[in-house]
């Protein structure tokens, strides 16, 4: 069942919450809007007068994390319509199978690009790559990824998308919010690799960013896309190795982008979205101007806006 849960917050608190929600940011707004975010389970709307709509599975859950200390204003749930279970859950044997998973990596980084990777892993390789320790990039170090990363590409087949940060802005400003952009590059990667196989395989897995209905709306305006045997799993990593790999490949050559970046900026780019990165990208705008940015960072990101400040003080 779905909920929705209402508080209200002081105004300087919603700084903050726009930037814990900025990698699911959409552009359309309800009239009033602040502004509006959607991860997978849900939807959060925060408006000027600084009242904060929750709504989806885990919109109680959400809200709570927000409330404390704050006027409460609704805290009954209300009931909507069932959600009908999709037909897209990874069956029990997943691990079993032979199976295209892609993963990525950079949407909540600042600085740096979006890197989306798909990964065809062989049954006969499986082994090999769980004892080069391949997991989840984010439990790893970046030495560690490095390490891995050169010694899977050998054993998989695979396709690495990278959006360079202009194009990223271009495609913001048109319209396209983060996750049309992801689903376009996830639907691209798994394509790639598809291509290069000549051989049957199991189907495909993705490390689930959003719902499987809104995955297809957002690409609705593509010509080819994915339909047959996908599957959709937060946390992929866990359930099979091609996203496990992919997460690791990602992960790699978000790390080489971001090398190259700070070596054409002459500043080292720190990662994330936190206020050591707005004191960075201050710095680049007293140096080298604000146009600067949009070749570096997610520039529609909160970040931006503090940096201005922080650049004029």
């Amino acid at each position: 069942m779905l909920s929705q849960s209402v508080i209200k917050l002081q105004a300087k608190a919603l700084p903050e919450l726009q930037t814990y929600y900025q990698a699911y940011l959409v552009n359309k707004l309800p009239p009033g809007a602040l502004f509006r975010a959607e991860t997978e389970s849900c939807a959060i709307t925060a408006y000027r007068s600084g009242k904060v709509l929750f709504q989806g599975k885990t919109a109680e859950h959400e809200a709570k994390k927000w409330d404390k200390g704050s006027q409460e204003i609704k805290a009954t749930v209300k009931r909507l319509p069932r959600v009908e279970q999709h037909g897209y859950t990874p069956p029990d044997n997943i691990e079993e199978l032979a199976i295209i998973g892609s993963d990525e990596v950079g949407t909540g980084d600042y600085f740096g690009p979006l890197v989306v990777t798909a990964v065809y892993v062989d049954h006969k390789e499986a082994d090999t790559l769980r004892q080069l320790g391949v997991r989840d990039s984010k439990t790893l170090t970046d030495e560690r990824i490095n390490l891995i990363a050169e010694h899977i590409l050998p054993l998989i087949t695979s396709s690495v998308l990278v959006l360079p940060n202009e194009k990223y802005n271009a495609l913001q400003d048109s319209g396209y919010n983060q996750n049309k952009l992801k689903a376009v590059m996830h639907n691209q990667a798994l394509l790639n690799v598809q291509s290069k196989l000549n051989h049957p395989f199991d189907g495909f897995l993705i490390d689930q960013f959003t719902t499987p209905s809104n995955y297809f709306k957002l690409l609705a305006d593509r010509q080819t896309v994915i339909k047959e045997n996908i599957y959709f799993k937060t946390k992929g990593e866990s359930v099979h190795l091609s996203v496990a790999c992919a997460s690791i490949l990602s992960r790699q050559r978000f790390l080489i982008e971001m090398d190259q970046l700070s070596d054409q900026c002459g500043q080292v780019l720190p990662k994330g979205a936190g206020s050591h990165v707005d004191t960075i990208a201050a710095q680049i705008i007293k140096a080298q101007g604000i146009d600067s940015l949009k070749k570096l960072t997610k520039f529609h990101f909160n970040n931006t806006e503090k940096a201005l400040k922080l650049a004029r003080g």
